[in-house]
């Protein structure tokens, strides 16, 4: 089943052809990074009109790629929130037509869910279920059970910031641009974790995670020090990292300790994050779990992940009508 997928729930515009959920035939990215840093972050209303104007070239490029037209494609997913619902519309409405267009299925997908199929993609040998799945990106920090394809039981969640819209914000405040994430993964990288003291909230048996109070407490250090360069820079980077990398492993260590689960999935954005992998991979060389993480771009906002999550869907019966919407805040379990 070769399955076309739409994404553009936040800042990048994405296509692609996915076979039997597993083979990508051919994607497609544009990216709005450039676009929205001058602004420190994604604003919703220019990400909106950038998405109108992106959207069928994005599609016809990842068509060509594929060595495909349309009417090879046997049924269209697209990403139905959470995310920015303008945005979010955008890919929503282009699906809808497209399938009304050619009598094609549809269904709708949950942003989270393309993450956590990810890791199939590529030729990759992908978790049994059930499995343990960390889950960390910009908007979104969770650990789940995945029971199968689409069937996940929520262990925890932030209860504030996201790890990437920390890493985002505190990168604003240290003024390395947008996104931040990466160029705190680097300078970290020849930095003191231990230069400063960070606090590492969220020390009880719970699940759910905090990564306010870190942010709180960069900007407590730049107004009294201003903003470092240099070594301090890489070292107040590497603090944070490790700040937010302990609490993202204390959690996930508890939660196989709990469930009693011998593989774990890291997806989302911030699993592209070295300081994270690194420490994931430590975890469960010392427990005895296996880990699978997705190839770095594939861990980033794309359309082949998807495809991939509707393909599953499609296979069960699944089908939406033209009365399917945008849902900013839909939780993983819809």
């Amino acid at each position: 089943m070769l399955v076309l997928g739409l994404e553009s729930s936040c800042d990048e515009t994405a296509a692609a052809l996915v076979e039997d959920g597993v083979r990508v035939r051919g994607d497609a990215v544009a990216s709005q990074v450039a676009v929205h840093a001058e602004w420190g972050g994604v604003v919703p209303e220019i990400a909106s009109r950038h998405h109108v104007m992106n959207l069928v070239p994005v599609m016809e490029t990842a068509l060509a790629r594929a060595g495909a037209r349309l009417d090879d494609v046997d049924g269209i997913a697209v990403t139905r929130g959470p995310g920015l619902v303008g945005a979010l519309l955008v890919g929503v409405q282009a699906a809808k037509a497209i399938a009304w267009a050619r009598g094609l299925p549809l269904v709708g997908v949950n942003h989270l869910e393309g993450h956590l199929s990810a890791v199939w993609l590529d030729g990759a040998r992908g978790p049994g279920f059930p499995h343990l799945a960390l889950l960390v990106s910009g908007g979104h920090s969770e650990l789940v059970i995945a029971r199968d394809h689409g069937v996940y039981e929520l262990l925890g969640a932030t209860r504030d910031d996201a790890a990437g819209e920390a890493f985002d914000k505190v990168g604003k405040m240290l003024g390395l641009g947008y996104p931040a994430g990466p160029t705190i993964d680097k300078l970290a990288q020849t930095g003191d974790p231990k230069a400063f003291t960070l606090p590492r909230p969220m020390r009880g048996r719970g699940l759910d995670f905090s990564f306010s109070g870190m942010k709180t407490a960069v900007l407590t250090i730049v107004q009294r020090q201003g903003v470092p360069a240099g070594q301090a820079l890489a070292d107040l980077c590497a603090s944070f990292q490790a700040s937010v990398v302990e609490q993202l492993v204390r959690k996930t260590r508890a939660a196989l300790e709990l469930h009693g689960m011998k593989q774990l999935q890291v997806a989302g954005g911030v699993a592209a994050n070295r300081g994270l992998r690194e420490a994931v991979a430590a975890l469960c060389a010392e427990r005895g779990v296996e880990l699978f993480v997705p190839s770095p771009a594939r861990c980033t906002d794309n359309a082949a992940m998807i495809a991939a999550a509707g393909y599953w869907r499609l296979l069960r019966g699944e089908r939406a009508d033209l009365s399917l919407n945008a849902t900013a805040s839909l939780p993983l379990s819809t």
